[in-house]
């Protein structure tokens, strides 16, 4: 009798921890319905707070205000962000169980900036088809979580770019054709 009640006891213990697991994960699903990021522009200063995409969908209004938030500070130009990297950089920061801010380096850059960068130095990494050109790339750090592991996170997911600049502390990610420096 005591075996059976234990056994008993034992099965009402699992079932109830396996269905607090399903609820944290209906739980986690319905918050994935709703993709938000927050950005902190490191030249300008500004902060965006954005839910981007909700039930599945881009909300047309906050992408138009990430691409006026992403824009090339030197000349003022802005260009359309590519919403897959938007996806890329929201996922990359789910993995890593943050909700912290990404501190923006660079994002979208205009030809000027690309060449005057490029003219700087050929040492400097910027490449002169850059993926920043097409808005399909962002420099960025994620408060509280150290470079080396954003870049880790990033490659593991072979969506595209990645390149670790340790000196300057900053990640680079884009939606190019999977590779890495």
């Amino acid at each position: 009798m005591t075996l059976y009640r234990n056994f008993r006891t034992a099965t009402v213990i699992v079932v109830a921890l396996m269905l607090a697991s399903m609820a944290s994960v209906s739980q986690g699903k319905l918050a994935i319905d709703e993709r938000q990021l927050s950005f902190y522009h490191t030249h300008t200063g500004k902060r965006l707070d954005i839910v981007y995409a909700r039930d599945g969908a881009y909300v047309p209004a906050a992408l138009d205000e990430i691409n006026r938030f992403l824009f090339d500070f030197r000349t003022g130009d802005a260009a359309q962000m590519d919403p897959e990297l938007l996806d890329l950089i929201f996922d990359v920061r789910a993995a890593l169980d943050s909700d912290g801010t990404y501190q923006v380096v660079s994002a979208y850059r205009s030809p000027k900036t690309n060449a005057m960068l490029r003219g700087r130095s050929k040492n400097t990494g910027v490449a002169k088809k850059s993926q920043h050109l097409l808005g399909k790339a962002i420099d960025v750090r994620l408060e509280g979580v150290a470079t080396a592991k954003l870049r880790d996170t990033a490659l593991a997911m072979r969506r595209g770019g990645v390149g670790y600049y340790e000196k300057s502390d900053f990640v680079h990610m884009d939606t190019g054709r999977p590779r890495s420096w």
